[in-house]
Order: C-alpha cells, then sequence, then structure tokens
C-alpha cells in the first residue's frame, strides 16, 4: 500500500500513475523505509484501533500538524462508522486508514505545487487569468497528463525525504519537481495561446 503508483521497490525509481513514467532518485528506497519503519513502529495502536495514537507520530512529515492529524482521524471515524454494518476485515481496515493519512501527506505537498505552477504561469503570462490556469490544469488531470502524476509523487518524496533529513535526495526532488513544473508552465501557456 505505501509504494502502491509511487516507489518500484528495490529500484530507487519513483513513478507517475503508471510505471511508464518514471524516474531514478537515488536513495529514495531508504526515504520510503523509513516511512514504513514508522508504520511498524505505530502497528500496535493501529490493531488496538486507538486511531489517534497511531496517527500521532506522523506529525514528523513536514506540513502534518495536530491538525491535520485530527481531520485524518475524524475522516477515518467517518468512513468506519459508514462500514459499521458490513463485515470487513483487518487488510481492509488497514487500507481504509492508511489511505487516509498517505492522501492527506501528498494533497498538502501538491498543493504547494499547484501554488507554484499557478506563480510561474502568472510570471510568463500576464494575459493568463488565474482561472483559465486552473481550467487547464483540470483538463491535464482529467487527461491523466504524465507531468502531473509524476509531480505528484515526487512532491510526496521531497516531503518524506526533508522529513527523514534526507537532504540530498530532497534537493534532487527539489530539481525534478522545478523541472516538471516548467513543463506544465509550458503546457498550459502554449493551450492557452
Amino acid at each position: 500500500m505505501i509504494e502502491q503508483q509511487f516507489y518500484i521497490q528495490g529500484s530507487d525509481r519513483i513513478i507517475g500513475r503508471t510505471p511508464d513514467v518514471s524516474i531514478k532518485i537515488r536513495n529514495s528506497g531508504l526515504v520510503v523505509k523509513k516511512f514504513k519503519d514508522l508504520f511498524l513502529k505505530n502497528l500496535k495502536f493501529f490493531l488496538e484501533g486507538e486511531y489517534l495514537k497511531f496517527f500521532h507520530p506522523f506529525t514528523q512529515i513536514k506540513g502534518v500538524d495536530e491538525n491535520s492529524i485530527q481531520e485524518i482521524n475524524q475522516e477515518v471515524q467517518i468512513k468506519l462508522t459508514a462500514l459499521k454494518d458490513t463485515n470487513f476485515d483487518i487488510v481492509l481496515l488497514y487500507i481504509l486508514v492508511l489511505s487516509s493519512l498517505i492522501s492527506r501527506i501528498r494533497d498538502i505537498h501538491f498543493n504547494y505545487v499547484l501554488e507554484e505552477v499557478l506563480k510561474r504561469v502568472g510570471e510568463s503570462s500576464k494575459k493568463i487569468t488565474k482561472n483559465q490556469i486552473q481550467l487547464e490544469l483540470e483538463d491535464l488531470f482529467m487527461k491523466n497528463n504524465s507531468n502531473i502524476s509524476i509531480l505528484y509523487n515526487i512532491s510526496y518524496l521531497d516531503a518524506l525525504a526533508e522529513s527523514f533529513n534526507f537532504k540530498k535526495v530532497a534537493r534532487i526532488c527539489k530539481i525534478q519537481k522545478s523541472k516538471y513544473i516548467n513543463k506544465l508552465v509550458a503546457l498550459i501557456i502554449s493551450s492557452t495561446r
């Protein structure tokens, strides 16, 4: 679950939505392992149903604060309430809890990327409105643009690398993010001409 649509195990490769789009980032596997270790270290709380305690150590991830943890916990509780009359197993529960946490971390950091895209397009072309940029981004999302899918995962890895003090990995992520942001900016500018 932690590596799904993100990382090819044992290869130091970060992927987009599919393995067709990937980049090699040295030591990214060590970053992913640190993140997995954080899950495993707190597995006891998950198994006991103490999700707030399970989530709390993840405040060490850049951008995740107590408020985020409360929101993630609330989201999980709502999902559990909706499933209360169904017969589900521990695997489904694990997927539900993990997906809520991982999605929140990814979204926090991908939103920073989107802000940067808006800023760079605005700096490059004063004629394009924020609304036009948003529409172009939505169109790229709908078309599963490969730049967006790889950016989503690079920004996630960057956050994890910074959180676990892998400075070289974080620096490479920032370089790659900038490269793919520039590609998105060029696509948006060319499509609005």
